[in-house]
């Protein structure tokens, strides 16, 4: 709307410059008039005839400038009245002084260029070659003399640019239907490529991260705790008797239990957080900007909420998992922070399973938190 808007003043704008120059031509051609002893426009019997054409040209542009700053509707077609007004009246003001006069009629056409509009440009084609007819064995042709050839000339002038506007038309529109298209691919293929890194970043079964976006992440963090001191646990979580529940009620059952288990835990990080599916049965999630007891509540949280889970299909047997959790220091690199969670997960696995199990700070070290009594499956 806006920029429908701007093109009305624009167009109207472009009015007033040619009107403008108008009057300072006739102004001019008067002063020289009389300077040589000529008998000037003004100053012949149609003075008056001149005087009332400029008149309603100004009046014109007036009311459509007022109209277009108090009213909100029909903008398009009070140009298009007024460039109508404005080129006929221009027309008369010209046509005994300056040859080829009848080109200002020609400035509707030009307007349903401007606005891409082909319906306009067969209408006011259409009247302006008719009008100019009217206007020719009205009045150039009794009072001013002119030939038949002319007439026709200035038809056919009238012809061609109408023909060559409609190209015009035509084609813009078929650039803009193919820029439509082009943009639209181009979205298509941006929206191809989002769902397809996508792909490749998560764990098709699981919905999670998969093995490969979790250690890219975990790299990109580790540098900024390296950097900016960022506190960063480390928890690898892994499903106790997974194998039995494989081997007793099959793998479309262990994929259920998958898929349940990585919800629940996905559902209970936060927004800082990271989850995926580290291999097989074992998760891994990464916790940012946490102290290590907020983290530790956390992780305990999960497991609970892991063993409260029902199956139906796993003979309504608890599912659990076993976790090691681990805070990173600063200084000891990706290996070491593995190596320190994974050990802390394999303690909690041999120590009876279902439980948290953290590291200590130093190395080999282990503290047994939670510790559960393992329900079987």
């Amino acid at each position: 709307m806006q920029s429908a808007e701007k093109w009305h003043r624009r167009i109207l704008s472009g009015y007033w410059i040619i009107v403008l120059c108008l009057l300072i031509a006739q102004f001019l051609y008067m002063q020289y008039s009389r300077s040589i002893g000529m008998e000037s426009i003004f100053g012949s019997g149609n003075g008056h005839m001149f005087a009332a054409c400029n008149l309603m040209i100004l009046m014109a542009m007036a009311s459509a400038e007022i109209w277009l700053r108090r009213s909100q509707d029909h903008h398009k077609q009070a140009v298009v009245i007024c460039g109508f007004i404005v080129s006929y009246l221009m027309y008369f003001v010209l046509e005994p002084y300056v040859d080829g006069a009848q080109m200002t009629v020609m400035m509707p056409i030009m307007i349903a260029l401007v606005y891409f509009d082909q319906r306009m440009l067969y209408t006011l084609g259409v009247f302006s070659t008719l009008f100019y007819a009217v206007i020719y064995f009205g009045l150039e042709r009794p009072v001013l003399g002119k030939p038949l050839l002319e007439f026709l000339l200035v038809e056919c002038v009238y012809i061609v640019f109408a023909l060559m506007a409609q190209a015009v038309i035509i084609r813009g529109r078929e650039t803009r239907e193919y820029l439509e298209q082009l943009t639209k691919s181009e979205q298509e293929l941006v929206v191809e490529r989002a769902i397809s890194d996508k792909l490749l970043k998560m764990d098709a079964l699981t919905g999670l991260y998969n093995h490969k976006s979790f250690h890219e992440y975990l790299d990109s963090l580790l540098e900024q705790c390296e950097s900016n001191r960022l506190r960063l646990q480390l928890a690898l979580f892994d499903i106790d008797n997974f194998k039995c529940v494989n081997d007793t009620y099959g793998h479309w059952v262990g994929d259920l239990v998958l898929k349940e288990v990585a919800a629940k835990v996905n559902s209970l990080i936060g927004l800082n957080d990271f989850a995926a599916r580290y291999g097989g049965e074992e998760f891994a999630v990464i916790f940012t900007d946490k102290s290590y007891q907020e983290t530790y509540a956390a992780v305990e949280e999960m497991r609970r909420s892991i063993a409260a889970m029902t199956h139906p299909y796993a003979g309504n047997k608890p599912i659990t998992v076993s976790i090691g959790l681990c805070h990173y220091q600063l200084g000891d690199g990706k290996e070491q922070l593995f190596r320190k969670t994974d050990d802390a997960l394999y303690t909690a696995k041999r120590g009876g399973k279902n439980a948290v199990v953290t590291s200590s700070a130093a190395p080999g070290e282990f503290l047994n938190l939670t510790k559960n009594p393992q329900l079987p499956v």
